[in-house]
């Protein structure tokens, strides 16, 4: 099975969606993939999350397009149905992450303890959503387990900005990070995809700034 963390080596940064107008989604989408950020994870947030999966799908060919937010069993059903490429969980269960597994697509169940960390290596999973990660730790914490736990993975997100980011790609238990700070809630309103591209443009210059990071 792939890895989430690789999918896209070249960009380190997957920008986190919550579309609450399905027709925003393609064009949304390609601003990013022009910017180059392929890989998109759309939360299951909205009622119409789905169906702006199927269609950046569908419709943007450059797009490695992921489900977030996915929460059950039927969630993950529905995200692989709609053409998810990738899935990732802010949390995780045993039933969640047998039926992460069993959809053979990628996956990042999240974690924000040591504990669930080892939890998640006793079942096979070394790569991992760190989540909340500024609210969790941010990245002394991140660094703190590299120690003892140098085989996970982890893909930080929540609270991560353009400022903060490379201080987490620096680590070397980081693959990527995911983030909302491209996506700025002035310019998504006004359907400035043009604004969307740039601090997509500028959010993917980040794999530049630290080479020597798993993924980056």
């Amino acid at each position: 099975m792939p890895s989430v963390l690789d999918l896209a080596p070249e960009a380190p940064v997957v920008p986190v969606v919550v579309i609450e107008d399905t027709a925003d989604a393609v064009p949304l989408a390609r601003a990013l993939v022009a910017g180059g950020l392929p890989v998109i994870e759309v939360t299951l947030r909205t009622s119409g999350a789905l169906d702006a999966i199927r269609a950046i799908a569908a419709e943007v060919p450059g797009a490695v397009v992921g489900a977030g937010t996915v929460l059950s069993a039927a969630g993950v059903a529905d995200a692989v149905g709609a053409g998810a490429r990738f899935l990732v969980s802010p949390g995780w269960t045993d039933g969640l992450l047998d039926a992460m597994r069993a959809s053979e697509v990628p996956f990042l169940p999240g974690v924000s303890t040591a504990s669930e960390v080892v939890a998640l290596l006793e079942r096979g999973v070394r790569e991992m959503k760190f989540f909340p990660a500024e609210a969790a730790g941010g990245v002394p914490y991140l660094k703190s387990l590299a120690g003892p736990l140098p085989q996970a993975r982890f893909c930080p997100t929540g609270g991560v900005s353009l400022a903060s980011a490379p201080s987490y790609l620096a680590l070397p238990n980081v693959g990527c990070v995911g983030g909302t700070w491209m996506l700025p809630a002035d310019a998504l309103a006004a359907r400035d995809w043009a604004r969307v591209e740039t601090l997509a443009r500028e959010a993917a210059g980040l794999r530049t700034v630290s080479p020597e990071a798993p993924g980056a």
